[in-house]
């Protein structure tokens, strides 16, 4: 399993839109990423920056994601939500706008007695 953590910013101007969006997303815009092997997906907000964490079940990232982009709905949902609300970072990462975080500490399960 692979953890992803990302982030970018939130205009502020389209704060709203944005989290009227995310308390209906649609149906199909959740099928993508469960059949892309993604599974624990959130996405938080402090102040004008969003974060978001997945874990990644698959073999084939880069192509999971590609499955992710090339998805009509997806496609649809990113003309409301990316360009006019996302402000992205400079760096940008793997997954197109967000910008990846580096893990630096996971709380492992304790081994059993």
């Amino acid at each position: 399993m692979k953890r992803v953590a990302q982030t970018i910013g939130l205009r502020p101007e389209r704060r709203e839109e944005y989290l009227a969006l995310h308390r209906e997303v649609w149906p199909g815009v959740e099928a993508a990423p469960r059949a892309a092997n993604i599974r624990h997906y959130s996405i938080f907000l402090r102040e004008n920056t969003l974060f978001s964490y997945f874990d990644y079940h698959g073999d084939d990232f880069a192509a999971d994601l590609a499955s992710i982009a090339d998805d009509p709905d997806t496609r649809r949902w990113r003309t409301l939500t990316d360009d006019p609300c996302q402000q992205p970072w400079p760096d940008s990462g793997a997954g197109g706008n967000w910008s990846d975080l580096a893990e630096i500490w996971h709380l492992t399960e304790e081994s059993p007695a």
